[in-house]
């Protein structure tokens, strides 16, 4: 498949949101998520808006359902989500449900496996119960605590490959990395790439970064959409 490059949206307010996605979107970005802060400052009303704004572009929700998966799905389907994202760490019948919900609703599943113990076991068990797209993610809290012991964080990067080759859904790495990072998991064998935090995103403040974010951006998209196909063995669905 084609690399797709998704910006993470990890803003408090919909005016900024509108106004990073719009220029996100004139720079060559396929995809906008309504990151996890955005969507608790403002609701789902930030999908909304997106979706308004933005009527054929995919949109994924960081809601990171933990529970009340089939509601909350529909929730943000209702809302103009194409994709939701569901936490391994949650009980598998909540991981089934949100899957079920996709299936009704017409949204895609992306499952995250922050946070689990063997990651390339959490990505595997996310396929197993329905997911169409596996985040392989290490966590904001748990890099920065590590880093601050004086320790060495780990980065998507380092199990990476081990994930692609676990699972046939296409697979997105998340957590930490530099742009020269981001910009080369498609050679991994993970062709969604995920620019946020610290990218276009202050990683503090979870305001849009300073500097010249549409020429930063635009580089990012033309060396991405230029690597060529990346082989999976499941496409996306159809959503």
């Amino acid at each position: 498949m084609k690399p797709i490059v998704q910006i993470s949206l990890d803003v408090t307010t919909i005016e900024e949101a509108l106004e990073t996605a719009e220029l996100a979107l004139r720079s060559g970005v396929d995809w906008l998520e309504a990151g996890t802060p955005l969507i608790l400052a403002e609701g789902l009303q930030s999908v909304r808006e997106l979706r308004a704004r933005f009527p054929d572009t995919p949109i994924v929700a960081d809601l990171k359902t933990m529970d009340g998966g089939y509601l909350e799905a529909e929730m943000m389907a209702k809302a103009g989500a194409n994709y939701v994202v569901v936490m391994a760490r949650a009980h598998e019948e909540t991981v089934r449900v949100v899957c079920q919900a996709g299936k009704d609703h017409g949204v895609g599943v992306m499952g995250d496996n922050l946070g689990c113990p063997d990651m390339v076991d959490g990505a595997k068990l996310l396929e197993d119960l329905g997911c169409d797209v596996i985040i392989h993610h290490i966590g904001y809290d748990e890099r920065r605590g590590i880093a601050a012991r004086g320790e060495t964080a780990p980065t998507p990067l380092d199990e990476l490959r081990e994930v692609v080759q676990a699972v046939e859904v296409p697979v997105q790495a998340v957590g930490g990395l530099s742009i020269e990072q981001a910009i080369k998991t498609p050679s991994y064998g993970a062709p969604l790439v995920v620019i946020g935090a610290p990218l276009a995103i202050n990683p503090d403040r979870f305001q849009r970064a300073g500097g010249d974010l549409q020429q930063v951006l635009t580089q990012i998209c033309d060396e991405v959409h230029g690597f060529g196909d990346v082989p999976v063995r499941r496409e996306l669905p159809r959503v």
